[in-house]
């Protein structure tokens, strides 16, 4: 009698996938395989069995079955941004599916609407949809995926005047986990299309999505700057501010701790400051008496001004290339004085290359439109996040831990929600989920009965 080992059952599994795969698969001991599993988030050391990086819908098709032929789970991934939140998983018997080769976009101008491929990322789309006077719901950083951004719901810019981005998505192609290519639609396919806006990978590799564009060429858009030692005065006008600013305006707070480094520009470099920034959808006119009261703090920078809309994923000053980091965040009720105090307090007192920030959200991302999926709105008027670089290894616990920090000095404050784009693991994604998690749960089992797709965020 012959026993199998686990060592003999990987090794059985890997063949299956060469095989079927050939060198569309790359495994653990092959050349490339560091070099492929690398996620945006250089913080997140994942290691799968094994990495595909399909070119087209019908690689993925033969990606999936071959996967689980060979008895193996399947995880989606286009940037690896959200890498943290599958960091919670086990990868060891699970083939991470990069999506970097399948990126492209049609915009259909006459319908204001474009075609986005599964790995396509939100500077794609803004470039592809400016000749046409459009943009889209995107994202703070333009090198975020499209897929996983919109369809964990999305809060943009936009998002108090427009709703959260997944509620722009018309149609979702993705392959099941039968190796189907599904096309899913309010008309089609109706119960998958509810559920993939919202539980997103749980259900099968997205090969490409249908979005509304916004008819907006150019925006009111910038930041404003000041030194650190103003955050109290700073963040008691901005929230004063925001009680009573229009949807229009859509906006955060943010203090930000900077070590000495000569790639930043001097106004950054070894500095801790405070900044506000984001987009008001008003005229010139309009937008500038809009921020009279907090341009009357006399910020040293002030770049608020007419630019185009492409432009406006430079605002947030996110870092262009892969970094490591963690993060942490909570949606808030409201941030009245007592919670500028004690968000002040903590986000002051935190290490360098950590960023504490609180957006105004609320508004139309708040309002549940009919027809939505899954996920269509969010509670919360404000949302909180502590985001912590990590240089080193060494420094992952210390700067997940002021993340924590940051959100816990909050708690009081805190809506029984989370915004899913905004959280790693090792949190109750049940909050993410809410009203919806036991219809998605049901629906998993329907789409996926041997749980082959490996989620970032699981709704098991």
């Amino acid at each position: 009698m012959t026993i199998q080992t686990d060592a003999d059952a990987s090794a059985t599994a890997a063949q299956q996938l060469r095989d079927a795969l050939g060198d569309r698969i790359i495994l653990s001991g092959d050349p490339a395989y560091d070099l492929v599993r690398l996620p945006w988030n250089l913080a997140i050391d994942q290691r799968p069995f094994a990495v595909a990086q399909p070119e087209s819908a019908e690689d993925v098709v033969d990606v999936v079955r071959a996967a689980a032929a060979s008895g193996l789970r399947v995880a989606p991934q286009s940037t690896g941004h959200g890498a943290a939140a599958l960091a919670d998983t086990d990868l060891s018997n699970v083939v991470l599916v990069s999506l970097a080769k399948l990126r492209g976009v049609t915009v259909h101008p006459e319908a204001q609407r474009a075609m986005v491929l599964g790995g396509s990322q939100w500077n794609d789309v803004v470039e592809a949809a400016a000749p046409f006077g459009m943009t889209a719901l995107h994202g703070s950083a333009g090198d975020v995926g499209v897929v996983g951004y919109a369809l964990s719901g999305g809060l943009s810019f936009y998002a108090r005047a427009h709703g959260l981005a997944v509620n722009a998505v018309r149609a979702v192609q993705l392959v099941t986990a039968d190796g189907r290519i599904v096309r899913a639609t309010a008309d089609d396919e109706p119960e998958l299309f509810w559920a993939v806006r919202g539980g997103s990978g749980a259900f099968g590799i997205v090969v490409s999505l249908e979005i509304d564009l916004l008819a907006v060429a150019d925006v009111f858009a910038g930041m404003l700057l000041w030194d650190a030692s103003r955050a109290s005065e700073v963040a008691h006008a901005w929230s004063a501010w925001t009680t009573d600013a229009p949807e229009s305006a859509s906006t955060s707070l943010r203090v930000m701790h900077f070590p000495p480094m000569p790639e930043l520009p001097p106004f950054l470099s070894g500095r801790s400051v405070v900044v506000i920034d984001g987009a008001i959808l008003e005229s010139d006119a309009a937008a500038s008496a809009l921020l009279e009261p907090l341009r009357a703090l006399e910020p040293e920078v002030d770049t608020f001004a007419r630019i185009p809309a492409p432009a406006l994923v430079q605002v947030h000053m996110d870092p262009p290339e892969p970094a490591p980091a963690f993060s942490a965040g909570a949606m808030l009720r409201s941030f009245p004085a007592e919670a500028v105090d004690a968000w002040v307090a903590a986000a002051t007192t935190t290490p360098v290359l950590f960023i504490a920030e609180v957006r105004h959200v609320g508004g139309a991302a708040a309002r549940r439109p009919d027809g939505a999926g899954a996920i269509g709105s969010v509670e919360g008027e404000y949302l909180l996040a502590g985001i912590a670089m990590v240089p080193a290894l060494e420094l992952a616990e210390p700067a997940l831990a002021a993340a924590h920090t940051v959100v816990a000095a909050m708690e009081e404050w805190h809506a029984p929600a989370l915004a899913l784009t905004f959280i790693d693991g090792g949190v109750d994604r049940a909050l993410g989920f809410g009203a919806a998690l036991e219809r998605l749960q049901q629906l998993k089992a329907e789409w996926d009965p041997a749980d082959l797709f490996a989620a970032g965020q699981p709704v098991g």
